[in-house]
């Protein structure tokens, strides 16, 4: 689902960028503190709460002080004095009428508008990654007109959250962290931001949902309210009804209006405490790739309940093949939390501070098992095993051809890494059909992994009606079971 950031840089400053937003969660020393913490020193809120049918004004007096517009500029990569079209128009003009083209000035600036909060005396601000990626200037306004230099302590892109430090501040108003996990669906909650360059801009609304997954990345966890979020809230502080951040105003969905993403602050104050510490954030890793399980995939592998996850790839000599893990594990519980949901396993894995070695349950041939994994260091790429196939083309029980991977196959499927037979051509009234299709790879059949046609045949040869066949398949970059039930 594409989303739109609030915030996000354009050609004129305010022009909406339509992106697909990674947003993740990451590890930290310390978790985001509840709304029993106590204040900051330099703003020790009220511990009351604000009455929205009396009035906010009392509240947004008491917090706006701490939130600020910010101001970047960046220098665009310098280009030819043509663009690709341009060498047409100098003898054509524009879409040929004969007008000669403007020269493209040798270097352009960009610049952008976003939000933020101070969260420290001194003057740390909280902001969003893509409001300050690649400046080379940060200016921030406060609320009192007053205007400073920032400079970048630590930004992580793939949570979209970033740390910023005023230069030459002291004694600033400043705004705490709550917690987001105690927010119910209805709780009232203040955005306030710079949408469209109108400085300290407040809406309020409630929380329309909790957890949601917009398709963003591998940690969606969303705070959803319809408080009104437009371009130039990017960064700026989601507040509930005592003061405290429960999130990070993110992003928007352009289909629709009333709809606003917010990263909770449960996560977000994780990530600034390492950033804050270490100018980096470093997370959790197991060295794996999931996938949730479907009705059928869950009766496949014996598996109750909802959450479990069933690992597809385990990374060479990675934490989890140290571990004991396997492909075909199912995972239940991680550090001594169940599983209720797809995405809630990366995000536990991440926040495990990286060598700190932890319980998991998983399901191992319709068996639990307990292994002890311990955690790594996530590294930026992950490099999966490879191998080669060999063998002819060949119709098999399940309807379906399958073909050995040559190196063109491999490079036209970005399979140049992946061990399997290529599916060539399948029955269309097979049952294979409904979940299989021309292009896949096929890794392994009922757990048994298959390099060749030869074993592909050898592991499909006794199927009968009846019998449901567990498939491990390779398409469009990612690996995935499927269950083909044979009718």
């Amino acid at each position: 689902m594409s989303k739109l950031f609030a915030g996000r840089r354009g050609r004129t400053g305010l022009a909406l960028l339509v992106v697909t937003f990674i947003a993740a969660v990451a590890c930290g020393a310390t978790g985001a503190k509840g709304t029993k913490q106590e204040k900051s020193p330099s703003s020790p809120l009220n511990p009351v709460t604000y009455d929205p049918r009396v009035s906010l004004a009392p509240l947004i007096k008491k917090v706006s002080p701490a939130v600020v517009n910010i101001r970047t500029t960046v220098k665009v990569q310098r280009r030819g004095m043509f663009g690709p079209n341009d060498l047409f128009e100098w003898f054509f003009g524009p879409q040929g009428r004969g007008q000669r083209p403007h020269r493209r000035a040798p270097s352009q600036e960009r610049r952008s508008v976003g939000s933020g909060f101070i969260i420290d005396k001194n003057g740390l601000v909280v902001t969003n990654h893509h409001v300050v990626d690649g400046a080379t200037e940060i200016e921030i306004q406060l609320a009192n007109e007053k205007i400073y230099e920032a400079e970048l302590v630590g930004s992580d892109e793939r949570t979209d959250v970033a740390l910023l430090k005023l230069k030459k501040a002291k004694n600033l108003p400043s705004v705490s962290f709550g917690d987001s996990d105690v927010l119910s669906v209805g709780d009232h909650v203040v955005a306030i931001g710079n949408p469209f360059g109108l400085d300290h801009t407040v809406t309020s609304g409630i929380v329309s949902a909790k957890g949601r997954d917009i398709q963003a990345g591998s940690y969606d966890d969303f705070i959803q309210t319809d408080a009104s979020i437009n371009p130039g809230n990017s960064g700026g502080p989601l507040f509930n009804l005592r003061g405290d951040v429960v999130g990070i105003n993110t992003a928007i969905a352009p289909q629709g209006q009333g709809i606003g993403f917010a990263i909770p602050s449960s996560m977000a104050a994780q990530i600034i405490d390492s950033l804050r510490h270490g100018g980096k954030v470093v997370r959790g890793w197991l060295g794996i790739s999931l996938q949730s399980l479907d009705e059928d995939l869950a009766k496949k592998f014996g598996v109750k309940g909802k959450g479990a996850v069933v690992i597809l790839e385990v990374t060479e000599d990675s934490p989890a093949e140290k571990g004991g893990m396997i492909r075909g594990d199912v995972i239940t519980a991680f550090n001594g939390k169940k599983l209720t949901k797809f995405r809630q396993l990366p995000m536990l894995v991440a926040k495990v501070k990286p060598g700190s070695t932890v319980p998991v349950k998983v399901i191992r041939n319709r068996k639990p098992i307990s292994l002890k994994i311990k955690v790594g260091q996530a590294p930026d790429e992950f490099d999966p095993s490879a191998a080669q196939s060999q063998g002819q083309a060949r119709k098999t029980t399940l309807g379906i051809e399958v073909s050995p991977l040559d190196s063109r196959m491999r490079r036209q499927l970005g399979a140049e890494k992946v061990k399997g037979v290529v599916v060539t051509d399948l029955d269309s009234d097979s049952p294979a059909a409904k979940k299989i299709r021309a292009g896949d790879i096929v890794a392994e059949v009922n757990h048994q992994k298959t390099r060749t046609i030869e074993e592909f045949a050898k592991h499909t040869k006794n199927l009968k009606a009846g019998d449901d066949v567990l498939l491990l398949v390779f398409r469009a970059g990612r690996f995935s079971y499927q269950v083909i039930r044979l009718e």
